[in-house]
């Protein structure tokens, strides 16, 4: 997506709801962390499975967006979705024309 499409208005919120999208994210990831940790199973495998569960999620935009920058904004959100760190609804407040094209392309 073209980088003059994204508003300077979207540029903002973006800016400013991440962190936000992040940390509801993580609090999803501690509570399955969680849950791994009170089952039944053995520690070795609590351990183990909790170590590759981290080692994998750490890498996903809901914990580290890799590049944050104007012109990857658009990419950053499609990731967002797809990750279901965030939902469509999410988008409320940014431009129309971004959440148009954005809703079109997440189908």
């Amino acid at each position: 997506m073209p980088e003059k499409i994204i508003t300077e208005k979207d540029w903002k919120l973006f800016r400013k709801m991440l962190p936000t999208w992040q940390e509801r994210y993580m609090e999803t990831l501690i509570n399955d962390y969680e849950a791994i940790l009170v089952s039944a199973a053995d520690a070795s495998d609590k351990f183990w499975k909790l170590e590759k569960r981290i080692r994998n999620d750490k890498k996903k935009s809901g914990v580290c967006v890799t590049e944050m920058s104007r012109s990857q904004m658009f990419a950053n959100i499609m990731v967002l979705l797809d990750e279901k760190v965030i939902t469509l609804d999410d988008l409320e407040g940014f431009s129309d024309s971004l959440r148009e094209r954005i809703e079109f392309l997440h189908r």
